[in-house]
């Protein structure tokens, strides 16, 4: 399952999980057979069958080190995770600091390197501080938990990844989703509401690659008092000057009222997260987020690797150009095989619909077998329900290689799919 998974409202796993909670008298179900054979689990099994009707087992695939099929699955869109320099930095910081931090970040699991990445990561990307986490996810959950409460009011667009929507439910907040990238449903909530109130939304929706309208949602932020918390998973690196991402390239890097948050693992080709802020909006994170209090620190492996990884990114910002124009050929390419795609490419991420879920799933295999990896994402991944491939693009494919895989993807591809 991609780590862009959703969990998206009114799915059908979460509706069948809610469903089999309560049998009628008298009626087969997981919990008759869980009580039938004393295995308090056994409810799993006919949510397996269940899932097998509908086309939605996954499955886990062991990629080898070196793969002989081209990618466009994963999210190195700077194709930065196996340069020798990145490699290099985080092998010396785990000769140096150890395989692991050896603890929470507020015991031992800080190390000067930590703090070195979290200055450049604020200092490059506009903002006055950044805290690091061992994943976006964490980053995320931290940010929407710590800066709401109870009584306040979250507005979380319809679109938006699973980690803000699980934010969301953890904050405790009243929480209204809004329509998909529609600024002016989000005035309309926030309107009249007279306490603490924050909007949240991607910068780049993981699914369809489309970009939300920052700077009209900032302006709503602006009139009703509210916060604004971006996640920027997908543009930091690809989108802005250099690849500073979605929000410095809005023009709401540093301003007041704005927190942005970001993955390590993707553009920097590492693993982590960070949540870029005001200083004393980052010190409230350090004393009340839990996901930062009871987490172990990020390794050091990782935090040498994409401190490796940003000062590439900016000695080299053609890096950014190139993924950018990569995704904008492969979309062009693919539409003139005759291929629907969702929409052209804001970012780095292209996708294509399929009929059914079990279209996409032998769609993406068929792809896999002619030598090309790419992302299938199915219910609950998808908000809206319908199956995709998407594809991701990076900095170090040429254009043959691009112009290849749109022809694939043609030839493999299900009728219906055109």
């Amino acid at each position: 399952m991609p780590d862009e998974a959703r969990a998206a409202e009114g799915s059908p796993e979460s509706s069948r999980r809610e469903d089999t909670r309560v049998q009628p008298a008298g009626q087969e179900g997981p919990a008759e057979d869980s009580a039938a054979c004393g295995d308090p689990f056994a409810w799993t099994a006919p949510a397996r069958r269940d899932r097998e009707r509908a086309g939605l087992v996954r499955q886990l695939r062991h990629r080898p080190a070196r793969s002989p099929l081209l990618d466009l699955a994963g999210n190195d869109y700077l194709g930065l995770a196996r340069h020798p320099e990145v490699t290099g930095a985080a092998a010396e910081a785990a000769q140096r600091w150890g395989a692991g931090s050896t603890g929470s970040r507020l015991v031992t699991g800080s190390t000067a390197l930590h703090a070195e990445l979290e200055a450049e990561l604020a200092e490059f990307s506009g903002f006055e501080s950044a805290l690091v986490f061992s994943s976006g996810y964490a980053a995320n959950l931290a940010a929407l938990t710590a800066l709401t409460a109870r009584g306040g009011l979250l507005v979380s667009d319809a679109g938006n990844h699973a980690s803000l929507i699980d934010g969301c439910r953890l904050s405790r907040a009243e929480t209204a989703v809004v329509p998909h990238c529609d600024p002016e449903s989000a005035a309309k909530v926030l309107d009249g509401h007279g306490g603490r109130a924050l909007a949240v939304t991607d910068s780049v929706f993981s699914v369809d690659g489309d970009a939300a309208p920052l700077a009209a949602l900032a302006a709503v932020c602006r009139t009703y008092g509210a916060a604004l918390v971006v996640d920027d998973a997908h543009g930091f690196g690809v989108l802005g000057d250099g690849g500073r991402g979605a929000v410095h390239a809005a023009g709401l890097a540093g301003t007041q009222g704005t927190v942005a948050t970001v993955t390590l693992s993707k553009s920097l080709g590492s693993q982590g997260g960070a949540v870029l802020g005001p200083a004393h909006v980052i010190g409230h994170l350090v004393d009340t987020a839990r996901s930062f209090i009871f987490d172990t620190g990020l390794a050091p492996a990782a935090a040498g690797g994409a401190l490796a990884a940003l000062r590439l990114m900016r000695r080299e910002p053609e890096r950014s150009a190139r993924v950018r124009a990569a995704a904008v050929l492969l979309h062009d390419r693919l539409a003139a095989s005759g291929m629907h795609a969702v929409r052209r490419p804001d970012a780095a991420v292209i996708s294509l619909r399929a009929p059914t879920p079990d279209d996409a799933v032998r769609w993406a295999a068929d792809c896999r077998a002619a030598g090309l990896q790419v992302g299938c994402f199915r219910p609950p991944s998808v908000p809206d329900g319908i199956s995709r491939l998407r594809l991701t693009v990076r900095a170090d494919l040429d254009d043959g290689q691009l112009e290849w895989a749109a022809r694939t993807i043609a030839r493999c591809a299900p009728p219906g799919a055109r």
